[in-house]
């Protein structure tokens, strides 16, 4: 199944996505992690994990919140979020987690 821009791509592993954090924080965007046991085309609306990350400051933070969502859930796709507060759109999103 094909979900998000980067699923055409080989499985993002953990220091690709630790970078793709990095730039989402770089750019001043807030992390959220989103998941749903079975994405749908025409189903944009995934659960939250928890609360937007907005107090993080590095990759690993974030990464650290990922880990707990995946055990957590360990057979829901997983879905990383970047907000952009100033223009109130979410310029970013890509499945970091595949069951």
């Amino acid at each position: 199944m094909k979900v998000e821009t980067f699923s055409y791509l080989p499985q993002l592993d953990r220091p690709h996505v630790a970078k793709q954090i990095q730039y989402l924080l770089t750019e001043g965007l807030i992390p959220a992690i989103e998941y749903v046991r079975e994405p749908n085309p025409r189903d944009h609306y995934w659960s939250m994990w928890k609360l937007p990350l907005f107090d993080a400051r590095t990759a690993e933070d974030v990464l650290a919140e990922i880990e707990a969502c995946k055990a957590a859930h360990p057979d829901c796709f997983i879905k990383l979020v970047g907000y952009d507060r100033q223009r109130q759109s979410q310029p970013v999103s890509f499945v970091v987690h595949q069951p």
